[in-house]
């Protein structure tokens, strides 16, 4: 009983993320947005780049690698993609002025996707292009399932000329099968997670035993080969797991990272990092949290107890 609970909140967590009204009337609202912004604040790095960076660089000297984005999606107009597109521009900036040791991650959607696909491959190459030098990677994030076609497209496109450029896998998507056949190909980083959008059944596995192994399998294939990946997951299983693939592997440090969201059950990456594997944290910046903050209680429901107390205290 208590699980169908835990499971009924989670799937109506995810579907409202997904609700662009209540997203837009949270945002246009002062008091509402400052009052649920208190539960937000926990698992953000702030609402700008500077604040982020703080963050950044205390992590940076407690021994981890970090991840910067900025958050948004389904920007509409093509000025909108544009100035979405300045702000990564801005981050490649400040990781290259201020040494930080922090990779780039994005939404193509945020960027001019839902737009056009050549608007959105335009302005993934400006990002790109500012990166090269410095090498800085810059990793492209999971959206939802309509999306993946025009997501792999544009990453095999722009991996031709970018040897920097990663993408995001979710394993509990079925085709991700046949996509992970196409994308290890590649030379680019594949980005391991579960998968957090609400998805038609027959699209995707649920959460369960059968995903965990699924996922793993992934984690194997990717580790057998010495190829490039983020095993991103708060699931102390798949970690331990993960670990014993590592050693049987004898996998270099600068193959795989373990990746973590700021925020989220971090004790298990700082004794990950302890044990001297390869450690990263994840930060969002920015005022488009709403989407962001559901995904994050969605997949730890009881997480609703303590927004409630960060909101009211």
């Amino acid at each position: 009983m208590e699980q169908d609970l835990l499971q009924m909140g989670s799937d109506a967590l995810r579907k409202a993320a997904l609700n662009l009204k209540a997203k837009n009337y949270i945002i246009s609202n002062t008091d509402l947005y400052h009052t649920i912004k208190k539960a937000a604040n926990r698992y953000i790095g702030g609402e700008t780049l500077d604040e982020t960076i703080v963050k950044v660089k205390a992590e940076n000297l407690n021994g981890f690698k970090c991840s910067m984005e900025y958050m948004g999606e389904n920007t509409l107009t093509e000025n909108e993609a544009s100035e979405a597109t300045s702000e990564f521009m801005n981050i490649v900036k400040e990781i290259k002025n201020q040494t930080l040791y922090s990779t780039v991650s994005l939404d193509l959607s945020h960027i001019g996707l839902a737009v056009s696909k050549d608007l959105c491959s335009n302005n993934l190459d400006l990002i790109l292009k500012a990166a090269k030098d410095d090498n800085i990677e810059v990793i492209i994030s999971a959206e939802g399932a309509d999306r993946t076609d025009d997501i792999i497209d544009i990453y095999k496109s722009m991996s031709k000329t970018y040897s920097h450029v990663s993408i995001t896998l979710q394993a509990y998507l079925y085709r991700s099968k046949d996509d992970f056949k196409d994308l290890i190909q590649e030379n680019g980083r594949i980005r391991m997670v579960k998968g957090a959008f609400e998805t038609p059944k027959h699209f995707a596995m649920p959460r369960g035993k059968d995903l965990d192994n699924e996922y793993l399998n992934y984690v194997d294939q990717l580790l057998s080969k010495n190829h490039k990946c983020s095993i991103a997951t708060h699931h102390d299983y798949i970690q331990k797991e993960a670990v014993k693939l590592i050693k049987a592997y004898h996998t270099p440090h600068n193959v795989y990272e373990f990746e973590s969201l700021y925020g989220i059950q971090t004790e298990q990456l700082i004794e990950l990092k302890n044990k001297g594997y390869t450690t990263k944290l994840y930060f969002v910046y920015g005022k488009e949290w709403y989407l962001y903050l559901c995904n994050r209680i969605a997949e730890y429901p009881m997480y609703l107890f303590r927004a409630l107390n960060d909101i009211v205290a």
